[in-house]
């Protein structure tokens, strides 16, 4: 007989576990950008863009057309704040945005990792020059 009671440990507590153990916790952090992207920058820059991966503190995002790629560059600053709006880690440093059809990186994203290596509901809005509708 066992003079020792084998405990249970939740799922969660031990995936954390093991996440910050191996390293892995602020790149699992880092990654969680992908899926709020939309709820962070609005459904007007949301609509144009894809995240496509996160690595080491860089967010790489399709965007339909070179004039969005223009708008976006314009207001990079501004989506990092609020990307990184209540994390304490995995922050988001810098963008690269790239030319890229978002259908087309929305499939390509289904397929692979998202990482490689709480927003306020408001709109980012480019300038007005150059802004097409989606």
């Amino acid at each position: 007989m066992m003079s020792e009671k084998k405990r249970f440990t939740r799922l969660a507590d031990a995936l954390a576990g093991y996440l910050k153990e191996s390293g892995l916790e602020e790149r699992f952090e880092e990654a969680t950008v992908v899926p709020e992207w939309a709820e962070r920058v609005g459904p007007a820059i949301a609509a144009v863009t894809t995240p496509l991966s996160v690595s080491h503190g860089t967010l790489l995002v399709g965007v339909r057309s070179s004039a969005w790629l223009s708008e976006l560059h314009l207001v990079e600053r501004e989506i990092v704040r609020r990307l990184n709006a209540g994390r304490a880690r995995g922050r988001v440093s810098r963008i690269r945005f790239v030319q890229a059809d978002p259908e087309d990186a929305r499939n390509r994203r289904a397929d692979g990792p998202v990482s490689e290596g709480a927003g306020d509901g408001r709109t980012i809005r480019p300038g007005r020059t150059g802004q097409r509708k989606p």
